[in-house]
């Protein structure tokens, strides 16, 4: 189990622009790369299409997986955002938190500035991870 990611700088600022795009409604997707190492964001609609509660689109899901795999990357973490409360888990994202070797990623826009905050869930339980945030310059191969 990673316990920090690494995102540059301008997936940080698509997860963003994805959760203002969207509100008041929650977003989601899926984040992939190598190691811990975001490659590359995949927006997904929310199929609950809630303030609330997000769910993942079933076969946009399945699509990102494909291309994940053609790409030779891992799905790291699942991401979503909360429009008007904090960056953290709440007790329905960890019940529905199904599963533990991905990250979960929260964007929140409840404060003046967005806040982005990572957790490991896992047995109902909530582990916050560090988030690395990196530049161009830090992911070329």
């Amino acid at each position: 189990m990673i316990e920090r990611l690494e995102i540059p700088a301008a997936i940080l600022g698509e997860l963003t622009a994805h959760a203002r795009s969207g509100a008041p409604l929650e977003v989601c997707g899926l984040l992939a790369g190598r190691e811990g190492r975001v490659e590359r964001s995949y927006p997904l609609t929310n199929a609950a299409a809630r303030e609330d509660f997000f769910a993942l689109d079933p076969l946009e899901q399945m699509a990102a997986y494909r291309a994940m795999r053609e790409a030779d990357r891992e799905c790291l973490a699942v991401y979503h955002s909360h429009p008007a409360t904090p960056a953290r888990p709440s007790a329905e994202d960890i019940a529905n938190a199904n599963d533990p070797e991905v990250a979960y990623v929260i964007v929140s826009l409840s404060g003046p500035e967005p806040n982005i905050r990572a957790f490991h869930i896992r047995d109902d339980t909530s582990h916050e991870l560090t988030i690395h945030e990196t530049t161009d310059e830090d992911t070329e191969d």
